[in-house]
């Protein structure tokens, strides 16, 4: 059964789909069978992967194609489902639903067909609250949240915070806390390093080790790699694989 794990911040600019980009990639690269899904109509993780596709996640939440063949591989042993702006007309459905609480449900109901062939299925989200995000949090069982290093990023775990207390009120499903990843770190800015301190006084042991702000993790995207295929050497490759080396220790 696939570990499925939420990518989540209310606050834009916190290397959300740079985590779910590298996370992955390097759950892969460590011989796990991967797939991602990218819930943001902006579509970034098709873009920072350089992955072109033919069907995407609106196609699958409508109905019009089989849940298989919005799955494209980006590379060996990490799989996408792709996102674009098509996907605002899918919340307007979804809305406009007469059942409420299915329409909450399609998401899970979507990914069952797909999700048996996978060790992880990460779920990049919107920073912004949707019933899209609703239906996403209903198939998650881990969250894991980037906050950047500044006061204002930790208004979006505040949010978050709040919308787990209200999805774990829906019987028979629990998403719970897992990771909280400080991202854009500096040990050399003052506030980084109080940010952090509060953030490890919070949440404990749930605070991973810093991702360090680096020009290298900034670049990669453009370039349509992962920080490993970009910079293997940097300091970002080096701590995101050691987050990947906790979220296996946590399996």
């Amino acid at each position: 059964m696939a570990r499925c794990i939420g990518v989540l911040n209310y606050k834009g600019g916190t290397a959300k789909t740079t985590t779910v980009v590298n996370l992955g990639a390097g759950l892969a690269l460590r011989g796990k069978q991967v797939l991602c899904v990218d819930l943001d109509p902006q579509g970034s993780l098709a873009t920072c992967l350089g992955v072109r596709y033919t069907y995407s996640l609106a196609h699958m939440l409508l109905g019009q194609v089989d849940p298989r063949s919005c799955v494209v591989e980006a590379r060996r042993n990490l799989d996408i489902i792709a996102s674009d702006s098509s996907l605002l007309q899918v919340e307007g459905e979804m809305w406009r639903a007469e059942d409420g609480q299915m329409a909450r449900k399609l998401l899970s109901s979507k990914l069952q067909g797909v999700d048996g062939s996978y060790d992880y299925v990460i779920l990049d989200f919107s920073p912004s609250a949707s019933i899209l995000s609703e239906s996403g949090l209903l198939y998650v069982q881990e969250l894991v949240v980037p906050v950047a290093t500044s006061y204002l990023a930790m208004v979006g775990i505040r949010q978050v915070i709040g919308t787990l207390k209200n999805v774990s009120r829906t019987p028979g499903h629990r998403v719970c806390l897992y990771l909280v990843v400080p991202t854009l770190y500096s040990r050399r800015t003052r506030q980084d390093r109080e940010v952090l301190g509060i953030l490890q006084r919070h949440f404990a042991d749930r605070v991973t080790e810093p991702i360090r702000a680096s020009i290298k993790l900034t670049e990669s995207p453009s370039h349509h790699r992962t920080i490993y295929e970009y910079s293997p050497r940097s300091s970002a490759a080096t701590d995101y694989k050691r987050l990947v080396e906790r979220v296996l220790r946590d399996g």
